[in-house]
């Protein structure tokens, strides 16, 4: 069969002249997309007695030959057959043509920098089809831009995902001499878990690093390791990265080694607070590395599973009602007197653990008034929706950068604004309101104005003075909590029972009041806390180079190594590439370090030797695997995937059915015999009382419950801490059938007004 040229299309190639090889690709791929069918680049002949193969699919002979001209280096047709033997695409079809796809560089620099962006390759490829009035005048198919996105990822990786990353890693601290990173390594030297933190980091720990949320909540790369941002809060109330790391497993050896080598490249900088979720072995690290410091749970994961089960009372010890130790105490006691929960063993594992959620216990450290890791967890959620479970670790170390970069340019957005003018206010005329506009951010002032309107709510007296301390018993209007405040005119302190400056940076409403009415205009100026002020980084200014460096003569060494790299970094460079400038440059080093030994020994510059704020060498930040590449971490298996064959929901749904019938029959029968309720029946009783009666679930993480006995005498705070993880025991079915029925059948009783 011959197919003859499609209607309106009589062009006769025969004859044709072309100055290159690409025009006269481009002038038959042409003709073809018109006709309606591919083409492809047969083999050159140079004199050659060589013929090129046939196609063999169909054995259509339509072709174009060209042959080259010496005299005026041209291309001119020599050869064209048109007929074809073969159905040909129809209009319609064309844009499927595979000689008629391709990618073209101004799609490919869109599809990269959307991609790069987060932006789903599906979801580029449809903008790209809006823009141009649909998919058909793209000129090249979604699956042609999910193999180009795939070339850019393979080429991006080409000498293996985790060696990948350490050229990554070796590229930006070469960029940036203050980049840290480590990374560790098995007895088969894959990796296994790794930090970073760049220079900005280290800069935005050392102005607002006292507090610091960690979670290990996600795991956003195709190995399954768990994302670990280092966050914390910055002058405008907003997130900001210490760092990151990637680790494979959650146990005790991995956080320690994590909290040494970020506690190492802090320069040793502990923080004074760090929130984390409710994991042993993460308390095993952080106990062992910062000791001292105060280490809070995260509220929301206790409350969200046992505030609905045990009713307001537990909301008032956590949510800070209580102002005392004492009154929290009572709170407790009378909650397990009055829901008959005495000698429960999640709350006693609860009771242990109050210094670290009950907000109480703290209240003379610096929190920043952050109640839960949830901070942590929203920049981790970034994360999470920007990747993907594909995703190589090379890739998510560039979707960090992004996120970084993004935080780090809202920031200066703010701090712009901040600069701009004075935020309104409420009285224009009050000179502690102003004085506060002047010194904070938008952010924090907005807070301090809400305690500064708070404060004329507060009913105030004098209960004492002796000319220089003045104290005053304050409560607020329809509540009888009393505050009490001292005030020291002589050397301008004052302090607060609430302790609110303590744990926040900033003065309470109380103490706003006592100022008010003792006619101060200004805030004192050791109540301004610096972290919250405009000039929170006022010390630090770009030079030419875009470096952070502190203005005064104070700089830090790591800062000083900083500017001293750039300078030498690109000379050292030139120096390397010969043995003679190699020669030349090792002489001149040598009489640098003699002279700056005679400056040190004379100035008696020995402060010169504490680094502590050192950026670790090459050896120290894992960067010591040019001899053997690092292997790509094994895939960890994430729980629930089975090996076994997917079911439909018709087969699950027969499989349920099934069982619901088996057990109904081995219910009755039971019931027939006389035999005990299964400890998921069983009814609540006075049995509640004794712990070992608590029937728990297999599954509750493996631990192994041990037998106690409670004597009448016994209190709750002695009482032995069960090997049970308290938020597996209680996620347990049973233990929450029992709360459940027990706050049931208290509020159908009785009812109990606290």
């Amino acid at each position: 069969m011959i197919v003859n040229r499609i209607e309106n299309i009589d062009e006769d190639l025969l004859g044709r002249v072309v100055s290159t090889e690409e025009e006269a690709y481009n002038l038959y791929n042409n003709y073809a997309t018109r006709v309606g069918f591919s083409v492809r680049r047969g083999q050159k002949r140079y004199n050659t007695k060589k013929v090129s193969k046939l196609e063999t699919r169909t054995g259509c002979e339509a072709s174009i030959r060209f042959a080259f001209q010496d005299e005026d280096d041209t291309w001119k047709v020599s050869h064209f057959v048109p007929e074809h033997n073969h159905e040909l695409a129809k209009p319609e079809e064309r844009q499927f043509l595979r000689s008629n796809r391709k990618v073209s560089d101004s799609n490919l620099g869109v599809i990269k920098t959307m991609v790069g962006a987060g932006i789903r390759t599906t979801n580029t490829y449809s903008y790209l089809a809006e823009e141009v009035g649909g998919s058909q005048n793209v000129g090249f198919t979604k699956r042609d831009c999910y193999n180009v996105v795939n070339k850019e990822k393979m080429a991006m990786i080409e000498a293996g995902d985790a060696q990948s990353l350490m050229n990554l890693f070796k590229r930006k601290q070469a960029e940036d001499p203050m980049f840290f990173y480590t990374v560790q390594v098995d007895q088969e030297n894959r990796m296994t878990n790794f930090f970073w933190r760049d220079g900005r980091s280290r800069i935005d720990y050392d102005c607002f690093g006292d507090v610091v949320v960690f979670d290990t909540t996600y795991r956003t790369n195709r190995y399954n390791m768990i994302c670990a941002p280092f966050v914390g809060v910055n002058h405008h109330w907003k997130n900001v990265l210490f760092g990151c790391a990637c680790l494979l497993d959650e146990k005790t050896d991995s956080f320690i080694w994590l909290f040494e080598t970020f506690l190492e490249s802090m320069g040793g900088q502990k923080p004074k607070t760090i929130f984390t979720d409710q994991c042993q072995a993460m308390a095993n690290g952080i106990q062992n590395i910062f000791p001292g410091v105060c280490h809070r749970l995260c509220s929301w994961h206790i409350s969200q599973n046992a505030a609905r089960n045990l009713g307001s009372h537990y909301g008032k010890c956590l949510q800070g009602y209580c102002e005392t130790e004492l009154e929290f105490q009572s709170i407790w006691d009378d909650l397990l007197t009055k829901f008959n929960l005495t000698g429960n063993p999640w709350l006693m594992t609860l009771y242990n653990l109050r210094a670290k959620w009950c907000p109480v216990f703290s209240r003379h450290i610096f929190t920043a008034r952050i109640k839960s890791s949830q901070r942590s967890e929203s920049t981790n959620n970034v994360f999470h929706q920007m990747s993907t479970k594909t995703m190589s670790l090379t890739q998510f170390v560039h979707h960090y950068d992004k996120q970084a970069e993004k935080m780090r340019s809202s920031e200066l957005e703010e701090s712009f604004r901040c600069n701009q003018g004075l935020p309104s206010r409420i009285a224009k005329s009050s000179g502690i309101l102003n004085h506060a506009a002047t010194v904070y951010t938008r952010k924090i002032f907005k807070l301090f104005e809400k305690e500064f309107v708070d404060s004329l709510a507060v009913m105030m007296h004098e209960v004492g003075s002796d000319g220089t301390i003045h104290s005053f018993e304050l409560n607020e209007e329809g509540h009888n909590r009393v505050y009490l405040v001292q005030l020291n005119s002589f050397n301008r302190t004052i302090s607060c029972s609430c302790k609110m400056f303590e744990s926040m940076g900033l003065l309470c409403s109380h103490a706003l009041r006592v100022l008010n009415v003792k006619c101060w205009s200004q805030i004192p100026e050791q109540y301004i806390l610096k972290r919250w002020t405009k000039d929170a980084k006022k010390e630090l200014e770009a030079n030419e180079h875009g470096e952070l460096l502190q203005v005064n003569g104070k700089s830090s060494v790591t800062l000083r190594r900083n500017a001293l790299m750039r300078t030498t970094y690109d000379v050292l460079s030139k120096a390397a590439e010969t043995e003679a400038t190699t020669r030349i440059a090792m002489e001149k080093l040598r009489e640098m370090e003699e002279l700056i030994e005679k400056e040190m020994i004379t100035s008696k510059g020995e402060v010169n030797k504490k680094t502590s704020d050192n950026v670790v060498d090459c050896n120290a930040s894992g960067c010591t695997f040019d001899e053997t590449p690092v292997l790509n971490p094994p895939c960890v298996r994430p729980k629930g995937i089975s090996n076994a064959r997917l079911k439909s929901a018709m087969e699950k749904r027969r499989k349920r059915t099934s069982k619901d019938t088996v057990s109904s029959r081995k219910t009755k029968q039971s019931s027939k015999i006389g035999r005990p309720y299964s400890s998921a029946h069983t009814p609540l009783s006075s049995n509640f009382l004794n712990p070992v009666s608590v029937p728990m679930s297999t599954n509750i993480s493996n631990h192994v419950y041990p037998t106690m006995r409670l004597l009448p005498t016994e209190g709750h705070a002695n009482l032995p801490q069960p090997n049970l993880s308290f938020t597996s025991m209680l996620q347990s079915t049973n233990f929450m059938a029992l709360l459940n029925k027990m706050q049931e059948s208290f509020t159908l009783g009785n009812r109990y007004l606290f």
